[in-house]
């Protein structure tokens, strides 16, 4: 996911690390409050409460609402014009920052050491016209990542982890 206007909602949204697990699962997958509790192994009540915050954040949207034993259940999926923004307030940059962190540690535990992959990391200075270009090519990647998300576990599809942080700084 990747978002373009800078909102403290979303990134008051974003600033969990269960959130963020739940983004990328509605990334491939329309899922209810009872399905993502499952799937990550948490209270339905715990669920429902995350999902409420990304949905009132813009974040996430009912796909479908079906019935299912007697009720109605409202089944979600990431919205496509959901971006998370490049600039915002320090604190809430270092909560992001310390929610992808989570998140990163925990899929590191899961890396495939023979499945291909790539780390890097870098401070830099570098021409601005350059960066320009390398940002829109991370985010155009990011992007068709995404869209070629697929159901949970679905035959033929492999799990993946990608964070990706770019941002200018300060000289």
């Amino acid at each position: 996911m990747s978002l373009g206007v800078a909102s403290r909602g979303y990134l008051r949204a974003l600033a969990h690390p269960l959130r963020l697990r739940m983004l990328s699962l509605l990334t491939g997958s329309v899922m209810s409050a009872a399905e993502l509790a499952r799937e990550l192994d948490v209270a339905h009540g715990s669920a429902s409460y995350h999902l409420r915050q990304l949905e009132q954040a813009g974040l996430v949207e009912v796909a479908e609402e079906r019935s299912h034993r007697g009720g109605q259940e409202r089944r979600y999926r990431v919205r496509p014009t959901a971006r998370i923004p490049a600039a915002a307030a320090p604190d809430d940059r270092a909560l992001l920052a310390e929610a992808l962190g989570a998140e990163l540690r925990r899929r590191a535990t899961y890396a495939d050491p023979d499945a291909p992959g790539t780390t890097a990391d870098a401070e830099l200075w570098v021409d601005p016209a350059v960066w320009a270009d390398l940002c829109d090519r991370v985010r155009a990647a990011m992007t068709d990542l995404h869209a070629a998300a697929r159901p949970l576990r679905e035959p033929g599809s492999r799990r993946v982890g990608a964070t990706v942080a770019l941002f200018g700084m300060t000289p």
